[in-house]
């Protein structure tokens, strides 16, 4: 079943594809929890869930919030969906599954914190806003053995993420890449990009990653 998307809010794409794919494949144990960070439609905590997984999903916009309710109930799934920056509102709890599809597309600055629908890709200069955020924060939250599973671009530095999170104790590594045709967000600012170096002159195409990263038993 699609998940709707209704205006404002961020609709599946090929980065919540490739994520759901890793997912697919992570062994989960019985009645694991799970949390889904920018939840977006709810898409990927819907097919955590359709796993047998308690699933909590968390996002700052309150249309997504409402989205993801929507989804799962269509689904028939159970689904814990608050409204939140980040993990905020999980604070003091812990899971097996982290999952995150964060905003991650560098941003010319100048123009404030990024409102509205733009929350779901603009990241800042270096495309690094929310994925340092979770680099620092989401370790904590994870139990002996648990996963985090993060889907970014290559223009945000995976080997940024993935020293970060080696550094915070767990063993990480890129187990995903997919390779797409740039989309609206990525051609609006093409130019930007290629003058700051971050896109090669001869490039015409986005590499998406997934980080996995697991706490050592």
């Amino acid at each position: 079943m699609k998940s709707l998307a209704p205006p404002g809010v961020y609709a599946p794409q090929e980065d919540t594809e490739l994520l759901a794919g890793a997912l697919s494949e992570e062994p989960l144990p019985p009645g694991a929890d799970v949390l889904d960070v920018g939840t977006g439609s709810g898409a990927l905590a819907v097919a955590a869930a359709r796993r047998g997984a308690r699933v909590t999903a968390v996002d700052v916009s309150r249309r997504a919030v409402c989205a993801a309710r929507l989804n799962a109930l269509r689904a028939g799934v159970a689904v814990r969906v608050r409204r939140g920056n980040l993990f905020d509102p999980v604070r003091g709890g812990s899971f097996d599954l982290v999952l995150a599809n964060p905003p991650y597309i560098p941003a010319p600055g100048g123009h404030g914190p990024p409102r509205g629908a733009a929350r779901a890709w603009d990241a800042g200069g270096d495309g690094r806003l929310v994925l340092d955020r979770i680099c620092r924060e989401a370790p904590a939250l994870l139990r002996p053995g648990g996963v985090l599973l993060l889907v970014q671009s290559a223009l945000s530095g995976p080997e940024l993420t993935l020293g970060r999170l080696r550094d915070s104790g767990l063993k990480a590594a890129v187990t995903r890449r997919r390779r797409i045709a740039f989309g609206p967000v990525l051609r609006s600012r093409e130019h930007w990009l290629r003058e700051r170096g971050l896109l090669p002159a001869t490039e015409n195409l986005e590499e998406l990653v997934v980080v996995r990263a697991e706490l050592p038993v």
